[in-house]
């Protein structure tokens, strides 16, 4: 066959493939079967000859081992072609020389234009209509075997959205950074760009090209990429997970405790808010999984809460400026780092929430910023898609395949990294049209408010989705407003979280003990009005990482006196959280009485469980969970006013309050109540005639004065005896000794 033979392409789709626009390259590159022979197009743009070698039907004497080789004819600007003397479409390869003389090198590559794309009509329809709801399967890049031609061909498939771009390049360690040779396709009318590139697998480093409508071209990270390089560093690496999972019982028994109806609400939850970076510095997911899930266990806590892992560029954002939402942070190692952590503080007793930050995301060109030379993912109406407040770009939550890959991602982390619950942040921020907006500067929806229905309608679906779709699992809002319905099921128009941070609880309370003694009289209220609002929603009280930081100073500094009635009011108002409805959150190191504001830059003050006074609070934190998690009066009433009674509510000048938690029993049961008594005076209360909710021995099961806690060991002696006395509208009571600073728990004797 002669060069006349090769099928022939008019000059401008030549110089189109060459310039890298063609939104179709595989209709002129690779292989294109015709009358008498296989026409084979590659774009070699450095290359000094290119030939194809491919595989006879069989032997020949001038090719015993199976395989020819013809010479390409160089067309235009690195696009080459010439035509095989077949009739069918065979295996081949593309022999490639650079150079010339003494320095001519030869790559023999597999030719991705072979191959038929590795997403479906299904895949894409659902793409189009925005309720793919595993779309991290199919877009992004995934390691594909092929069998084609009588091969096993292993490469990876690489697939992104991007609907207005004019061309779309893939540049890799592959291509040494060139991404001339590797222009994708675009599948119909999808938005979607996608090529299957043999003989690339695991740990190879890429980035998208992306030719925006404005013409200009941009490189950008993958929206969908499953593992990133380690900061500053920003491109995307291909990752085959080949981790396998020991957590079979954990998840067995977490859908079977929704089956059976016991949801979280009626569970103790007491959650360690983790800063993976500042726990302990420099540490890996491995060796966390080695140290953290061990600690955690042994404080009995019953989860934690890690900030967020998504991959950010800044580490002074604290992981609430994302880049990467499909992305473990790289710093501590790779996605299969992560699980290993996840899976160990599983087989450890402890479940994992995530921090999930969809209200809004970072800035940088190299990301999801302008991603098709336009607004894509940020909405486009600057009175929307701009967070004035944090400097940021706010998604668009009306474009239905936006909405997906947030969906999309929920449902990521929860099924391939098995965590059991996504802590929502910011929600406040999504809901209102006029959130940190002055006037004139936001715009009513359509029906006049300042609410954001399209915020609203994606949280809902994003909650329908993960519940239905993940057994026993949770969401979280961080909500700080008096929204209606935010735990409400969506089937009865409310959000559909599973639960909601109590911001006032924190607020309220923290005002409170940060006033001295003699003062907190006149601001009795801040500790009793959460129990005005306590089972309007499903509550978590937070005491988060977002009050330590910024000059507040820490948990411990917030008390004012010397430092042992700093650590007394620690020690009081722990357990008075424990004992209140709801239930609890505690930043790390708070546990101990970290002394230091936090920081992420360093590590927590590990130093001072040197100290006998600081060992008593992490003793005494170990000794309330222990306490908490085997008295159901504590949890399993949460959402029901029927578990909540108060003893004292009015004794301001005192500073005394006093409740009892109940778990529908009869109260005259043993264990069925648990009698919570705080004393916030610096001074203790001896023959304090207190109500209680039956006669009887009741046991001094948690006292914070304790001197293992390194109190002043003021108390009762280990139990109380209450008369049938009635007292304050209760049906018994005693007289009993609350220790200065301290919160005393009383159980009825068995």
């Amino acid at each position: 066959m002669t060069a006349a033979e090769i099928l022939p392409v008019d000059r401008a789709t030549i110089e189109s493939v060459a310039a890298g626009v063609h939104a179709d390259p595989h209709a002129v590159l690779g292989p294109h079967p015709h009358a008498g022979g296989v026409t084979v197009r590659v774009l070699r743009p450095l290359a000094s000859s290119v030939a194809v070698r491919y595989r006879l039907e069989a032997p020949t004497r001038r090719a015993p081992d199976g395989w020819a080789e013809i010479q390409l004819a160089h067309e235009h600007e690195g696009v080459w072609a010439g035509v095989l003397p077949v009739a069918d479409v065979p295996a081949y390869r593309v022999v490639a020389a650079y150079g010339e003389g003494d320095a001519r090198t030869s790559v023999v590559r597999d030719d991705p234009y072979r191959f038929l794309p590795t997403l479906g009509e299904v895949d894409l329809h659902l793409i189009g209509e925005g309720r793919h709801e595993m779309l991290w399967r199919v877009l992004g890049a995934h390691v594909h075997r092929y069998d084609a031609w009588g091969d096993t061909v292993t490469g990876t498939a690489f697939a992104v959205w991007a609907p207005r771009a004019r061309a779309v390049r893939i540049k890799a360690d592959f291509n040494d950074w060139d991404g001339r040779e590797h222009p994708m396709r675009t599948l119909g009318s999808s938005g979607v760009w996608e090529l299957f590139v043999p003989d690339v697998g695991s740990g190879t480093r890429y980035k998208f090209v992306v030719l925006g409508a404005d013409g200009v071209w941009r490189e950008k990270a993958d929206p969908m990429a499953a593992y990133a390089e380690v900061p500053p560093d920003t491109a995307s690496i291909v990752h085959e997970s080949s981790y396998e999972w020991g957590d079979e019982e954990w998840l067995r028994r977490r859908a079977h405790d929704q089956a059976e109806g016991r949801g979280h609400v009626a569970r103790p939850m007491a959650i360690y808010e983790v800063h993976l970076g500042s726990w302990r510095r420099g540490l890996t997911y491995e060796q966390l999984a080695e140290q953290l899930p061990s600690y955690v266990s042994d404080l009995g806590f019953t989860h934690v809460e890690l900030m967020p892992v998504m991959q950010h560029p800044f580490g002074g954002s604290w992981g609430y400026h994302v880049t990467s939402y499909y992305a473990p942070d790289s710093r501590f190692g790779d996605p299969d780092g992560l699980r290993l952590l996840i899976d160990r503080l599983h087989q450890a007793g402890v479940g994992v929430i995530l921090d999930w930050v969809p209200g809004h995301f970072a800035t940088d060109e190299w990301a999801l910023a302008r991603f098709d030379g336009a607004p894509l993912y940020e909405d486009p109406n600057p009175q929307r898609g701009w967070h004035k407040e944090w400097g940021s770009h706010i998604f668009d939550f009306g474009n239905p395949p936006v909405r997906n890959f947030l969906y999309a991602n929920a449902v990521y982390w929860l099924e391939e990294f098995h965590a059991d619950g996504l802590r929502v942040d910011g929600v406040a921020s999504m809901l209102y049209l006029d959130y940190a907006r002055d006037p004139g500067e936001w715009s009513p929806n359509v029906h006049g408010g300042h609410e954001n229905l399209e915020a609203v309608q994606f949280l809902q679906e994003m909650n329908a989705t993960v519940y239905r779709r993940v057994p026993g699992i949770l969401t979280i809002a961080e909500e700080s407003t008096s929204w209606p319905g935010v735990t409400r099921p969506t089937s009865a128009g409310g959000l559909g979280f599973g639960f909601k941070w109590n911001m006032g609880w924190m607020h309220d309370t923290l005002g409170y003990i940060g006033r001295d003694p003699v003062h907190r009289a006149h601001h009795h209220h801040d500790m009793t009005f959460s129990l005005t609002y306590a089972w309007s929603e499903n509550y978590v009280l937070p005491l988060s990482h977002d009050e330590v930081v910024h000059g507040k100073g820490s948990l411990l500094r917030k008390a004012p006196g010397d430092r042992w009635r700093q650590l007394a009011t620690l020690r009081a108002y722990l357990a008075f959280m424990w004992a209140h409805p709801g239930k609890q959150l505690l930043f790390m190191g708070s546990e101990f009485g970290q002394e230091s504001e936090w920081a992420e830059s360093r590590e927590l003050d590990w130093w001072l469980l040197d100290l006998p006074d600081h060992r008593g609070v992490q003793q005494a934190v170990r000794d309330i969970n222990t306490r908490y998690r085997e008295t159901p009066a504590l949890w399993a009433l949460d959402d029901d006013p029927a578990g909540f009674r108060w003893l004292q509510a009015d004794d301001a000048g005192g500073n005394v309050l006093a409740f009892a938690r109940l778990d529908g029993r009869d109260v005259e049961e043993p264990g069925a109540a648990l009698v919570s008594v705080t004393n916030f005076a610096a001074m203790p209360h001896e023959r304090y005639r207190l109500g209680f909710p039956a006669p009887g021995v009741w046991d001094e099961v948690l006292n914070t004065d304790a001197v293992g806690y390194a109190g002043s060991g003021v108390g009762n002696l280990g139990a109380v005896e209450v008369e049938p006395a009635p007292h304050a509208g209760h049906p018994a009571s005693a007289e009993v000794t609350l220790p200065p600073l301290a919160t005393v728990w009383f159980r009825l004797r068995g």
